[in-house]
């Protein structure tokens, strides 16, 4: 009878403890979670050793053609065991660029890397991806393809000479320098073609495109890469997609200026990638400044690897479609975002925070936490969530996304377009639990839209000087 008692009283100390101990878990505080995050990404290190440019024959004069050069000395680095491979100052004509491990491409301040703008330098086709979907296609301006300990770094400018002339009418806008006759991405045998076999799961290589099917390179590509980082840099006139991490684990973008307003111009775009920190940057843009995304439709779902574990500290957010953006491209889900201390401000800028998916998409968008954040002025609202975002022809099938636990905290706004919170979901699966707490918000012609929104807390949160009710 005692031996009942005592493994009685074992068993419900044991349980109370369990209690106890899921309470611990339940309760940890999202803010410990992203310093959790952030302790965990390592700054990429390299020996210290030096291989300049110019002492394997590069030529800055802006003329000479420093591809090969390139070539040869991240070459002789990694085989090294690597180092920093130096650009100093002066102007350097070159075709791609491909990083190996353990190299750090170091542009001393007064270098400028000036790309080619000749798409047949692009050559041999590269596998990457475009507007979330994989393919055999031009390679990117600086790429590295399974690579560990990666880094660009310096004062130096990279520019990707894109302009109406070269690359960026290959959108098919008039505005970007297209005119009738000429080709462009959507023509029959190009994107649509893309996006079909994305879905129909063709395999990667066989989706051979590049010359005469006028889809553009992203700019700074790492593809299945380990302990990446750029810092410092000024990127300027991208053809595409301006920094694309894509399968990616332990990402740093630091310090980083983005001007480049071309079409489908974002700023940063960390897709299917985990453990990335963005952080002491500048967007100022032609598309969103930072857009998280986890791949297209069926392709998405066919790689099924999340974004999650995304940090953004201390950005400006100038022009751009959205400041801080999940998707479109977000068919395998989007988690833990934490986005703080940002200063977004431009009439040019439509909108700060901004989700956008589709039941083509579908995708699960959840744990989004945004603070002590300080809007200017954005054209259409604060904070967006569109489930029926499209473009492309028809936007509906099958896959429903879902959106759950959005936070805006500490946030002020001057001036907020057309609404201060825009939100439309389905009807089969709500939008869930989008809390603003300590918000203000100034100058907007409608506090809120909403269409399917289930659990809208306003906590101390002022719109045009009312003080917000919460709508369940």
């Amino acid at each position: 009878m005692c031996k009942k008692i005592i493994l009685g009283l074992v068993m419900i100390t044991l349980l109370i403890s369990c209690k106890e101990e899921n309470k611990k878990i339940v309760s940890i505080d999202h803010w410990e979670k992203m310093q959790q995050i952030i302790d965990s990404i390592a700054v990429p290190t390299f020996p210290n050793k030096t291989f300049n440019v110019l002492d394997y024959g590069g030529i800055g004069d802006g003329v000479f053609s420093n591809t090969e050069v390139f070539k040869k000395v991240i070459n002789e680095c990694t085989n090294s065991g690597g180092g920093i491979v130096l650009i100093p100052e002066g102007k350097y004509l070159t075709g791609p660029i491909h990083l190996e491990n353990n190299v750090n491409l170091h542009l001393e301040e007064g270098s400028e890397v000036l790309f080619s703008t000749n798409p047949e330098d692009y050559y041999p086709l590269v596998h990457t991806s475009y507007e979330g979907t994989e393919l055999m296609n031009y390679s990117p301006l600086i790429y590295a393809y399974n690579k560990k300990n990666i880094a660009v770094t310096g004062k130096g400018i990279l520019n990707g000479q894109a302009s109406n002339e070269f690359w960026w009418s290959w959108c098919g806008k008039d505005s970007y320098g297209w005119k009738p006759g000429m080709g462009q991405q959507k023509d029959s045998l190009n994107l649509p073609v893309l996006m079909e076999m994305g879905e129909n799961n063709t395999p990667v290589n066989e989706r051979v495109f590049g010359e005469n099917h006028f889809l553009r390179p992203s700019f700074f590509q790492p593809f299945e890469c380990t302990n990446v980082m750029i810092e410092g840099v000024k990127i300027i006139n991208a053809p595409f997609w301006v920094m694309h991490p894509i399968k990616c684990t332990n990402v740093i973008v630091d310090g980083v200026t983005v001007e480049s307003h071309g079409p489908n111009n974002d700023g940063c775009d960390p897709e299917y990638s985990k453990n990335v920190i963005i952080k002491n940057c500048t967007f100022n843009t032609g598309d969103d400044c930072i857009a998280i995304k986890s791949g297209r439709n069926g392709d998405g779902r066919r790689v099924a690897i999340k974004s999650e574990n995304i940090v953004v500290q201390n950005c400006k957010m100038i022009d751009g479609h959205g400041g801080v953006v999940m998707g479109s491209e977000i068919s395998a889900g989007v988690s833990n975002v934490f986005v703080e201390n940002c200063v977004m401000d431009s009439p040019n800028l439509d909108r700060a925070i901004r989700i956008k998916s589709n039941s083509k998409r579908g995708g699960l968008v959840e744990n989004i936490f945004v603070r002590n954040i300080e809007v200017g002025q954005v054209k259409e609202a604060v904070l967006k969530i569109n489930m029926f975002y499209g473009i492309y022809g028809k936007q509906e099938g099958d896959f429903i996304p879902e959106v759950r636990n959005i936070s805006l905290e500490n946030i002020t706004v001057k001036n907020g377009g057309k609404y201060g919170v825009l939100a439309k979901g389905y009807k089969e699966l709500p939008i869930q639990n989008v809390t603003l707490k300590n918000v203000v918000i100034e100058k907007v012609d409608k506090p809120y839209s909403l269409e399917n929104v289930n659990n809208l807390n306003f906590i101390d949160t002022y719109i045009n000087g009312e003080l917000m009710k919460n709508i369940n």
